[in-house]
């Protein structure tokens, strides 16, 4: 599932490539018809992200609301222009051709691929139709003269009032690139404090704090030093405030990086590897069974609210 970092990355990309342009919107799927036709042809003002939602601001008082879920995905296309371009002389419509006084080389169609990963390819455009073809269940795509994006898979996509917005924000918990490390310790202290969930159920509840997903849950557990069964109301200040800091720590370096990384004290080739390594980034997740890189303890994996937990039951406790 996409945790907030991603979700922060795509906003920025909305927000670099099209905020003030008008968009076309469609519903190449047709589930999301009677919506991108609400939105069709306004101008995109505003993209955001808090935890694991995008909001989508458009003129006349309408966003678009998406929560990618565990399978969504944010596919985006960008015609780069190598040399000055211009349609098809024969009204090919949609159709690029180098501009005629000569050629630097053909128009290039750039993709990525976001959602829990990212993947970035390049390919000629030449000869091809712009925009793409859509591929697979597009729920809407959202066009401009340079950029498609494309959505599959969400579990929540929806034109929504200025209201609705609001009361969605109202039910999310505190996200430290929206709330600041001050404001946002003083909510996630409020709300988190006296409830007697686990710590590890209670990392995963949106309402109680905004992005954290399985791996940064498993993850910052791990760094605090705290078992994940310990009931919350049982935490001292101090370790809540330790787990608060260490959110506002990671999240930024994963929406700097596009990955979660959080072995942070890593230098130089040892950090390199790191990056290039899914399985060298954590310190716990995905690592059943193997042993800590702290004490040796073989790590611990079990069921959590229906997700896999894991954890050191030498370090964690």
């Amino acid at each position: 599932m996409p945790e907030g970092h991603s979700v922060h990355r795509i906003a920025a990309r909305f927000r670099s490539q099209m905020v003030g342009s008008t968009v076309a919107v469609t519903s190449p799927q047709g589930r999301f018809a009677q919506g991108a036709a609400l939105l069709d042809g306004r101008e995109l003002e505003d993209c955001f992200a808090v935890g694991k939602q995008m909001f989508a601001r458009f003129t006349g008082d309408l966003h678009l609301r998406v929560h990618l879920g565990i399978y969504g995905a944010w596919d985006f296309a960008t015609l780069q222009r190598e040399a000055a371009l211009h349609a098809d002389r024969e009204g090919q419509t949609g159709t690029y051709a180098a501009a005629s006084g000569g050629s630097m080389g053909a128009p290039r169609v750039s993709r990525v691929k976001a959602g829990e990963e990212e993947r970035a390819t390049t390919a000629s455009a030449a000869g091809e139709t712009w925009p793409p073809d859509p591929v697979g269940a597009v729920r809407v795509r959202l066009l401009t003269d340079r950029v498609c994006a494309d959505l599959r898979g969400p579990t929540v996509c929806e034109a929504i009032t200025p209201a609705e917005t609001a009361a969605h924000l109202d039910r999310l918990g505190p996200d430290p690139v929206v709330d600041g490390k001050r404001r946002g310790w003083t909510r996630f202290r409020d709300k988190a404090a006296h409830r007697r969930t686990p710590i590890g159920g209670l990392l995963m509840d949106q309402s109680m704090v905004a992005g954290i997903g399985n791996i940064y849950r498993a993850e910052m557990l791990f760094r605090a030093g705290i078992d994940p069964y310990t009931p919350t109301s049982r935490l001292r200040e101090d370790q809540l405030r330790a787990l608060w800091d260490d959110w506002c720590h990671l999240l930024p370096i994963g929406i700097e990086t596009g990955v979660i990384v959080t072995r942070t004290g890593l230098r130089g080739r040892a950090k390199q590897a790191m990056l290039d390594s899914v399985a060298d980034r954590h310190h716990v997740y995905g690592r059943a069974g193997e042993p800590c890189r702290v004490c040796g303890t073989p790590i611990s994996l079990a069921e959590m609210q229906g997700r896999k937990l894991y954890w050191c039951a030498g370090c964690q406790h």
